[in-house]
């Protein structure tokens, strides 16, 4: 297990109920990887297409997400291998690893992206900063605290710092509730509106809106590395509990904010690009600028979580340059008391974050950066990429692969959902940029 599985022998590790593999610190790690900045943009959607269909669209998406969680540790167990690159490799070609790989790349940087976009919004919303004051905070956020964070080795390290982060945004839920119970409903609020959106709404709306909720479940990213980090050893039981429980977490917060955010802040052109922003009025509250720093912490914990894989596959890419295989680290060379390929992926984690705070300094929208990531990149991996997996898994042993059977017929199902997600909701993500 490269770069991120324990190198310390099962038996050996720690035991308690919060330990590093354990199920319920596994689930909270996954939670985290999807709850980020998308909590501070659903309800903007909320109020353009309604609380009803913002409710089934995430109820859809919790379940779809499940699914696909199983999936990939399906594939991950089965094959013994710990990453998107890797399982991919194991069942195609390398090209078809490669092209996983560079998508996976694409959803972490853009989701990664949008948390320092957060950041620079939390300072603005604070200090009343300019653009160029904003961009000189983010690049110091990425430098002085994403830098240090980002050379941990496993993504169960998070756990901690994950769960005081998922605290945070249930905090931020509540001083949005306290805002509406402080401020009453918005002024252009009705029943009809806040259930059923404020009217006008196109399938591009429809669509995006499905594009955000893509964004805000996909945890998936992260799955084949959790799944070989869990103890006593990796299992599909254990992995199902985890993705019952990350996801059930996610849909409580987006399901929490989207009704109280509609109500706050109002349906259709109220709302802003993010709570952020919708807070502005108020940010001299302290419980308001707590919640605001609460945010601010949340999203950079979250950011952790997206750069493990972009480093898994830069590694990869190495590992492949150098022809070499993912049990070749012990006999690697060492210098300064780390092997080659450790220092390899220190430069590629330190690159990796130098790549998103500039794309945070040259994007300052939200909205448009969930929506675009959420139809191009998450669909794909979240969608297309597990039922492929499970149909090379299967086609393995031809004498008992059969078209028709309820596993494939199930797959091939799913694959196809996940084309159309694909395909249309990319469409309607780069309407909007090309300003249609």
């Amino acid at each position: 297990m490269f770069l991120f599985a324990s190198s310390a022998p099962r038996k050996l590790q720690r035991k308690g109920s919060f330990r590093r593999g354990g199920v319920i610190p596994t689930a909270i790690c996954l939670s985290k990887a999807a709850i980020g900045a998308g909590v501070l943009s659903v309800s903007g959607h909320a109020a353009e297409v309604g609380v009803v269909v913002e409710f089934e669209w995430l109820r859809f998406g919790g379940l779809l997400t499940v699914m696909s969680i199983r999936m990939i540790s399906v594939a991950s167990i089965e094959t013994k291998k710990w990453g998107f690159e890797d399982v991919s490799e194991e069942l195609f070609h390398p090209v078809m690893s490669l092209f996983t790989g560079f998508m996976n790349v694409c959803n972490c940087l853009g989701a990664a992206a949008g948390y320092l976009i957060v950041c620079g919004q939390v300072f603005v919303v604070v200090f009343q900063a300019n653009r160029s004051a904003r961009d000189l905070f983010v690049v110091l956020v990425g430098i002085f605290v994403c830098c240090p964070m980002a050379l941990a080795r496993h993504v169960g390290f998070m756990r901690h710092l994950a769960l005081l982060s998922i605290v945070a945004l249930i905090f931020v839920v509540v001083v949005v509730a306290w805002y509406w119970g402080d401020q009453g409903t918005d002024e252009s609020v009705t029943v009809e509106n806040f259930l059923l959106g404020a009217g006008g709404a196109t399938p591009i709306i429809y669509m995006n809106a499905i594009n955000n909720m893509i964004f805000a479940f996909c945890n998936q990213f992260n799955v084949p590395q959790l799944t070989g980090e869990l103890t006593p050893e990796p299992s599909r039981q254990g992995m199902t509990k985890v993705a019952v429980l990350s996801t059930s977490a996610s849909f409580f917060l987006y399901a929490s904010v989207s009704i109280v955010g509609v109500l706050a802040f109002g349906v259709g052109g109220n709302q802003k690009d993010s709570l952020i922003l919708d807070l502005m009025p108020v940010r001299k509250e302290v419980h308001v600028l707590i919640s605001l720093l609460a945010v601010m912490f949340s999203v950079l914990t979250c950011f952790q979580f997206h750069i493990y894989p972009i480093r898994q596959f830069l590694a990869y890419v190495v590992r492949k340059a150098r022809g070499r295989s993912s049990d070749d680290e012990e006999k690697d060379v060492v210098y300064f008391g780390l092997s080659l390929t450790r220092w390899y992926d220190i430069v590629c984690a330190l690159g990796t974050v130098c790549l998103v705070v500039l794309i945070a300094v040259v994007i300052t929208s939200l909205r448009t950066i969930m929506d675009f990531i959420g139809a191009f990149a998450s669909a794909y991996i979240s969608f297309i990429v597990p039922p492929l997996w499970i149909i090379a898994l299967r086609r393995k042993d031809p004498k008992n692969f059969s078209w028709f059977s309820r596993e494939i017929l199930f797959s091939v199902s799913f694959l196809a959902l996940g084309l159309f997600l694909f395909v249309f909701g990319t469409y309607s993500a780069i309407l909007p940029i090309l300003g249609h």
